[in-house]
């Protein structure tokens, strides 16, 4: 029974969350899958546990929990010869993962440009603004992720649910084609600014209305300067992604 001078509750009112901190299996599964994103630690590299142990101030139980955690993301593979390595890629991998990727926002430049919900096109530029903070803050992490966050928003503009799911079920497979963009831009001395710059003239040209500009920016968007850097000890995969890679090449940007 509520007693008199207590507070009635209102049934109305928002209801209270306690928020947990995060643990420290939490801390150390972020921090290594910002090493991962960010390109410091690159596809088909082995984790070494000690050295991260030093670099993060914990123990190994944590670590190797926080990399369950990864591995279930598909960000790390565990095997009894190596340990833990970031999940390797071979040249078809990056084959199926670049083509998927085109059609996919090729169909949603046909069916979403000129755009007809302004709020699509609001979805973009916040992503815009997230990447610009990063550059600003110097995160390659977060850029990664806002970069993403872009893509999925121009491909949003179509308005077809089925379509941004199957771009979104991508994601940590084109963030770790992403890693190996970064080192590839790095060579070339493309700073971080430049890429951010890259994408707001893309939405410049969104904003326009032209399917065909938008298409042909996205074709020399950024994609075969990383496939000519590609490094030489990538496993080729199939006959196929080689025959592939050598037309991409024959046609530079």
């Amino acid at each position: 029974m509520t007693a008199v001078n207590d507070p009635v509750p209102d049934p109305g009112a928002p209801e209270q969350r306690i928020v947990k901190p995060p643990s420290m299996v939490d801390l150390a599964a972020r921090s290594v899958r910002q090493m991962i994103l960010g390109g410091t630690l690159i596809p088909g590299e082995r984790v070494v546990e000690n050295r991260l142990t030093a670099q993060l101030g914990i123990s190994r139980p944590p670590l190797r929990e926080a990399l369950r955690m990864l591995e279930h993301e598909g960000l790390i593979r565990q095997s009894q010869h190596r340990g833990a390595v970031v999940t390797p890629l071979t040249l078809h991998d990056v084959y199926e993962i670049v083509t998927f990727r085109r059609e996919l926002e090729r169909m949603a430049v046909v069916l979403g440009v000129p755009v007809a919900d302004t709020d699509r096109l609001q979805r973009c530029w916040t992503a815009i603004r997230r990447m610009e903070a990063a550059v600003d803050a110097r995160d390659e992490a977060e850029l990664s992720e806002a970069n993403f966050d872009f893509h999925l928003a121009v491909v949003g503009l179509a308005g077809h649910r089925r379509l941004e799911a199957s771009y979104r079920s991508l994601q940590l497979q084109m963030q770790l084609c992403m890693a190996l963009n970064r080192n590839a831009r790095s060579r070339r001395k493309e700073s971080a600014s430049a890429n951010m710059l890259r994408h707001r003239k893309l939405l410049r040209i969104i904003e326009d209305g032209d399917p065909d500009a938008v298409l042909a920016e996205l074709e020399h968007h950024g994609d075969r300067t990383f496939l000519a850097d590609l490094p030489a000890s990538l496993d080729n995969g199939s006959d196929q992604a080689v025959a592939w890679l050598e037309k991409e090449r024959a046609h530079p940007a």
